[in-house]
């Protein structure tokens, strides 16, 4: 005997169902699968990591590429690593990296708040938090209402907010930070995160898109003018970030974007700190970006057909 029309559509949607909960299972599975394994993945890293040589202020970074969708979070955190090892000649790098080579050729721990918190822990344990310093660099989308999405899709689906990085700062006592965030809205985590030991940059004022983030982007306006032509040029972060500025005005005035004016703060003693790491520094050479950079369109050049 046929079956009615509307017991074949209920069982259409049993049977949708059913698979729709699979394959949500299987998803949940295969997350809690990276999440274990980037446990151990970041415990090497810090295990990996040099301790700190006592009477001398040294330099750890961590660099967090918050979106795997797209290559660009993914080339700046690498060229951060290597930047900061070849030319800054940081003690130790660490790094997390939502994307596909992360989950397949290249095994990295994903950019992830359980994983943020394990690294900032592991790297406390090896530096001297009175005289060593910790540079964090967050490359990833920001949304108006100041949070940094962790997007990985089926890993992560996460945002950072402004208590999340205080916290996890704080509970591993980090003293001496450098704090970078290249993301839009990122001038909203200045009132929460600024302070005496604290250098902090953002990409954009609180309520300002930045640029450079898209699909056809190998790297963000900030990150390309603060990382690969102002720690190039300098090794002042501030200064660095002064040369940024003017770059990203001119690019943004080009393509005819609203300003997304950056924005920085800096505590008197982080200052202090800083002068001292590079009254000992002998800076590398330049290091070339390996990705290829366009100069920004003009705006009647991205209009037309």
């Amino acid at each position: 005997r046929r079956m009615s029309r509307s017991a074949a559509f209920a069982c259409a949607c049993a049977l949708l169902a059913s698979m729709a909960t699979a394959s949500a299972s299987r998803h949940r599975d295969l997350a809690d699968i990276i999440a274990k394994r980037d446990i151990g993945l970041v415990a090497k890293q810090v295990a990996a990591l040099p301790r700190q040589r006592p009477g001398i202020p040294d330099l750890y970074v961590i660099g967090v590429a918050g979106d795997g969708t797209q290559d660009v979070f993914r080339n700046e955190a690498i060229y951060l690593d290597n930047l900061m090892r070849q030319r800054l000649h940081a003690r130790g790098t660490l790094s997390l990296v939502s994307h596909p080579d992360s989950v397949g050729a290249t095994p990295r721990p994903l950019a992830s708040y359980d994983n943020l918190y394990d690294a900032v822990k592991g790297v406390a344990k090896r530096m001297d938090r009175r005289e060593d310093i910790l540079l964090l660099y967050l490359t990833m989308h920001g949304t108006p209402e100041h949070e940094l999405v962790l997007h990985f899709p089926p890993y992560i689906d996460d945002a950072l907010v402004p208590d999340d990085i205080a916290f996890i700062l704080d509970k591993a006592r980090i003293r001496n930070r450098v704090i970078v965030i290249s993301a839009c809205y990122s001038g909203g985590f200045i009132a929460r995160l600024h302070g005496d030991n604290t250098l902090l940059m953002t990409a954009a004022r609180s309520d300002r898109p930045s640029f450079g983030c898209d699909s056809d982007s190998t790297a963000t306006f900030f990150g390309r003018a603060w990382l690969v032509e102002g720690l190039n040029r300098e090794t002042d972060f501030t200064a660095a970030f002064r040369h940024a500025e003017k770059r990203i005005a001119g690019w943004e005035d080009t393509a005819g974007f609203e300003p997304s004016h950056p924005q920085v703060s800096e505590g008197n003693a982080i200052k202090t700190k800083l002068a001292d790491w590079r009254s000992g520094l002998d800076a590398g050479a330049p290091l070339a970006y390996p990705w290829p950079l366009a100069e920004p369109a003009a705006a009647t050049e991205r209009a037309s057909p």
